[in-house]
C-alpha cells in the first residue's frame, strides 16, 4: 500500500466540473506516431491506451496546431480540420474505456513553425528571425501578424477547441509556454508590437486571454487548462512575477486550471531546462507552482522531475500543487500510477532526455529503460514464453535485471553475479561526463537499479551475489533456461583502468565533458573499445552443448553497445513480441476509422 504522502495522489479532483479519478496528469509529449499528414494511427491509440490503463487520471494528448501555419514538427497530430475527427474520436474513446479523462493540447508554433513542415509562411507577433530545430537547424523568418491575422488565429483556436469537444475530449489545454505562439506574445524579446497586443504586460497577455474568452463563449461547458511558462530563464524573457499576474488574468478570463512549467528555447545555460535532465534537482518548478496556487482559486498542475511517487505525493500534501504532471516517468513505466497506488516500485526514469532529444532528431518517441514505448502493438500479446520453468540469469546489470523482472511471473528465476551488488557497470555510468547528451549523475542510475532490484525481489527472484557462475554448477545444470547477461569486457584488459579513471574527479572536468560531447567519441567507447563476452562465457561454463531453446545471450554480452540496446534485447527475449509484419494494423485501422 502507498504511504501517507503518496496516497494524496489517488484522491479525485474536479477541473471545471469534470471529475478526474486521481491527481496524476500525463502532460503532452510529441510522439511522431501520427502520419505525416497528421492522422492518428493504431500506434497512437495503443500508446495512449497503455497510460490510461496504467491508471493515469488525466491524459493530455500531444500538441496539435489549431491551423496549418502552427504545425512545427513532421508527423504532428492534426486537429485543424474535421478530417482528423475519426482518429481523435478513437483516441478519446480508448482513453475513456480505461477510466481516464482526455484532454488535448492546442499549441501553435508561431515563429518556431518551420515552412518545410507547414508549407506556409510562419507567423509571429513580430518579424524577428528565430533559430529553430526540427531534425535540422535553420533560421525562421516569420511574418508579423496583422490585427486581422491575429483575429483569424484566435478564431482557429476556438474552432479547434470546438472540434476537440466534438471528438469527445473532456477539456483542452492551451500551450502558453516554452516559446510557442502564446508565449511569444508574452515575451518582451519576441513581441515588440506597439498596438494593443504589445507593450505592457497586459497587452502582451491579451492574445492568450482572448483565446480563453473565445473558447468559453463559443464552447460552453468545455474546461480550459492554461499552460503557463512561469520563467523563461533568460534576461529578456518573461519572468516569474509577471507570469504570476498572467495566471490570475487567465483565471479571470475563464481558465479552469493552470499548468505551471518553465523554460524556453533561449534559456540559460541551456534549453534543456524545459525538460530538466538528471543534473537538475527533483521538483525543480514546485516553488513556482506554489506561488501560482497562492494566487488563484482553480486547480494548479505542477511538473518537472516529479517521477518519485513520494515527492509527487508530498507536493500535494504540502499544498504546493493540486495535481502532478509526469511525462518521462510514464514513458519509462506506463503502469506508474497503478504501481505507486499499490506500493510497488516503479521503473525509474533516468531523466536522460533520450526521449525528447531522439524525437527532435526525427525519430518516433522512445525510451531507454522501456522498449515497449511506441511499440505497444508489438507487445500487445504479452509474454509468450512458457511458465513453470527454472531460469538462471548470469549478470545483474540492467539487461539481466530487466529480463528477470519480466520472466519472474510464473517461473522460478535466479540471478547470479560475481559482484557483491546488482547493477553491474551501469552504476559507473553516472561517473561519466555525459549520458545521452546530458550531464550524467550517479543518483539517477542508482535509483533505477534499486527500483528494478526491488521489483525483482517482490516477484520472487533469487539473487546469488559475490560468486562467479562457475561456483553454482547445480543451478546451471538444473535450469530449463540459461540467460547470459554478463555484459561486455574492455579490449586489451583495459577494464580496471577505465573504472579507475571513472572514479576520479577528472572525468567531470570541463575539458573531458567537451571531448565526450562528441557523439563519435562516445560511440568509440561503447562499440569499439568493448566486446561482448557471451560466447566465451558459454564455453567457460561448459554450456556449449545446450540447445538453442535453453540458452539465450542478451545485452552487451551478445554485442557491446548502449544501454537502450541492451535493455531492448532483454525485453525482446523475455516477451518475444510478435513480428511487426504479423500485426494487421491496416485492418485494425479500417475497423476503427483511423487513417494510415
Amino acid at each position: 500500500m502507498p504511504d501517507v504522502q503518496t496516497s494524496a495522489l489517488f484522491t479525485p479532483i474536479f477541473i471545471g466540473g469534470v471529475e478526474i479519478r486521481n491527481r496524476v496528469v500525463m502532460p503532452p509529449m510529441t510522439t511522431r506516431y501520427s502520419t505525416n499528414a497528421g492522422f492518428a494511427t493504431s500506434a497512437t491509440v495503443a500508446y495512449y491506451q497503455a497510460r490510461a490503463r496504467g491508471g493515469v487520471g488525466l491524459i493530455t494528448v500531444e500538441m496539435a496546431a489549431p491551423e496549418v501555419a502552427g504545425r512545427h514538427r513532421f508527423h504532428e497530430l492534426g486537429i485543424y480540420d474535421d478530417k482528423f475527427l475519426p482518429g481523435l474520436e478513437t483516441i478519446v474513446k480508448t482513453i475513456h474505456d480505461e477510466g481516464a479523462r482526455a484532454s488535448i493540447q492546442l499549441g501553435h508554433g508561431g515563429s518556431r513553425a518551420r515552412r518545410a513542415v507547414s508549407q506556409v509562411q510562419p507567423i509571429a507577433p513580430s518579424a524577428i528571425p528565430t533559430p529553430v530545430f526540427e531534425i535540422e537547424k535553420e533560421i525562421a523568418h516569420p511574418e508579423a501578424m496583422t490585427k486581422e491575422r491575429i483575429e483569424e488565429t484566435i478564431g482557429a483556436f476556438v474552432s479547434a477547441a470546438a472540434r476537440a469537444k466534438r471528438a469527445g475530449f473532456d477539456m483542452v489545454e492551451l500551450h502558453g509556454a516554452h516559446g510557442y505562439l502564446i508565449a511569444q506574445f508574452l515575451s518582451p524579446s519576441e513581441n515588440v508590437r506597439t498596438d494593443e497586443f504589445g507593450g505592457s504586460l497586459r497587452n502582451r497577455a491579451r492574445f492568450g486571454l482572448r483565446i480563453i474568452e473565445g473558447i468559453k463563449a463559443a464552447v460552453p461547458g468545455l474546461p480550459v487548462i492554461y499552460r503557463l511558462g512561469a520563467e523563461d530563464f533568460y534576461a529578456e524573457g518573461l519572468h516569474a512575477e509577471d507570469a504570476y499576474a498572467v495566471a490570475e488574468w487567465a483565471v479571470e478570463a475563464g481558465a479552469d486550471a493552470i499548468s505551471v512549467t518553465a523554460g524556453h528555447y533561449k534559456s540559460q545555460p541551456g534549453a534543456e531546462v524545459m525538460i530538466p535532465p538528471m543534473a537538475y534537482k527533483e521538483g525543480i518548478f514546485l516553488d513556482m507552482a506554489a506561488a501560482v496556487k497562492a494566487r488563484v482559486k482553480v486547480p494548479v498542475i505542477g511538473v518537472g522531475r516529479l517521477g518519485d511517487p513520494e515527492i509527487a505525493g508530498r507536493a500535494i500534501t504540502e499544498g504546493k500543487l493540486d495535481m502532478t504532471a509526469i511525462g518521462r516517468p510514464l514513458l519509462a513505466d506506463a503502469e506508474w500510477v497503478n504501481k505507486a497506488r499499490n506500493g510497488e516500485p516503479v521503473r525509474s526514469c533516468l531523466s536522460c532526455n533520450h526521449c525528447v532529444n531522439n524525437m527532435r532528431g526525427g525519430n518516433n518517441l522512445s525510451c531507454v529503460v522501456n522498449p515497449t514505448t511506441g511499440r505497444e502493438l508489438e507487445f500487445a500479446a504479452g509474454p509468450r514464453t512458457a511458465t513453470g520453468r527454472k531460469i538462471v540469469i548470469i549478470g545483474a546489470g540492467p539487461a539481466g535485471l530487466s529480463y528477470a523482472s519480466l520472466a519472474a511471473p510464473g517461473n522460478t528465476v535466479s540471478v547470479i553475479d560475481k559482484r557483491g551488488q546488482v547493477g553491474g557497470n551501469f552504476l559507473l555510468t553516472g561517473k561519466a561526463p555525459t549520458f545521452n547528451d546530458v550531464e550524467a549523475t550517479e543518483p539517477s542510475f542508482a535509483a533505477y537499479i534499486s527500483n528494478l532490484e526491488n521489483e525483482c525481489r517482490r516477484a520472487g527472484v533469487r539473487f546469488h551475489l559475490g560468486k562467479a557462475a562457475q561456483s553454482r554448477p547445480e543451478l546451471l545444470h538444473e535450469a530449463d533456461l540459461v540467460v547470459i547477461a554478463a555484459g561486455a569486457r574492455y579490449r586489451a584488459g583495459l577494464g580496471p583502468l577505465v573504472e579507475k579513471i571513472l572514479n576520479t574527479a577528472f572525468m567531470k572536468s570541463g575539458a573531458v565533458k567537451k571531448v565526450f560531447s562528441n557523439q563519435k567519441v562516445r560511440d568509440f567507447f561503447y562499440y569499439r573499445l568493448r566486446v561482448g563476452r557471451g560466447n566465451s562465457l558459454v564455453r567457460a561454463l561448459g554450456l556449449g552443448d545446450l540447445p538453442s531453446d535453453r540458452l539465450v545471450i542478451i545485452g552487451d554480452a551478445a554485442q557491446a553497445g548502449k544501454a537502450r540496446e541492451a535493455i531492448s534485447s532483454a525485453f525482446d527475449a523475455a516477451l518475444r513480441p510478435l513480428p511487426a509484419a504479423n500485426i494487421d494494423s491496416l485492418q485494425f485501422e479500417r475497423n476503427i476509422g483511423v487513417q494510415k
